[in-house]
């Protein structure tokens, strides 16, 4: 059974990649549930436009540009949502040291410093922590991917021991794997999800599996929520030769 969203209203939520894909799809969903949304990103053109957001320009490649950020937020946050996600692939050898230094902040680095700097004020709130994590963080072939699937195995990993680190506190830690869905994660890649609807997942989608496991009732946790589509299709970009 799930809480109305009038029990849920006049809270604060920090969601990250809130400028794109499922980050700014999970803002727009919360806004729409009465919150007061501080959203991380780093394009403010393509950010929620609504009078209860506001847009942080933060870049989650950076670690030392989110503390002083956070410090900053006037709010006690009582949601944090990790929806930041950045992906290069390609054979392992043709990534730069740049691209996995890249992948590390954003997908390990930045949860694992957000979460610590904000699990005292989440304590006194028993507040909530999402992190967007991905199917690909369950398997062990990820050919041509292989360092972001290991950053997301780090981040479902984390999770998984938070949770049960937190969960005396009254802090739920909830972890979603979604598959194929239809962002700019792939804009690097070689290839991307085939536009046939039971071949990707829509951004609206993961958010409302946000939400869902984020209005259950008080002492119920859904710690684990995988969303995959029927098929799983792909389509290869042309080659600029």
């Amino acid at each position: 059974m799930m809480e109305s969203s009038s029990n849920k209203s006049a809270r604060v939520a920090l969601v990250t990649g809130a400028s794109s894909g499922i980050g700014r799809a999970v803002a727009l969903r919360l806004l729409d549930e009465g919150f007061l949304v501080f959203g991380i990103g780093r394009n403010a053109q393509t950010a929620p436009t609504h009078r209860q957001f506001r847009f942080l320009p933060v870049d989650l490649a950076d670690s030392a540009a989110i503390a002083p950020a956070i410090r900053a937020i006037p709010e006690a946050v009582d949601l944090l949502v990790n929806s930041a996600g950045l992906a290069f692939y390609g054979p392992h050898d043709t990534l730069s040291p740049e691209d996995i230094a890249a992948m590390v902040a954003v997908n390990v680095t930045a949860p694992m410093l957000l979460c610590n700097l904000l699990l005292p004020t989440l304590r006194k709130s028993k507040g909530t922590v999402i992190n967007i994590s991905s199917v690909t963080a369950r398997r062990t072939g990820n050919t041509h991917g292989c360092a972001y699937g290991a950053t997301k195995a780090a981040l479902t990993s984390f999770s998984e021991s938070l949770f049960e680190e937190c969960r005396k506190s009254g802090v739920r830690m909830i972890t979603i794997h979604p598959d194929l869905t239809d962002t700019a994660l792939y804009r690097s890649a070689d290839f991307a999800p085939d536009p046939a609807p039971d071949c990707c997942l829509q951004p609206e989608e993961i958010a409302q599996a946000v939400w869902e496991a984020y209005a259950a009732r008080d002492g119920l946790v859904v710690t684990d929520i995988t969303i995959r589509p029927q098929r799983n299709v792909i389509r290869r970009k042309p080659r600029n030769d």
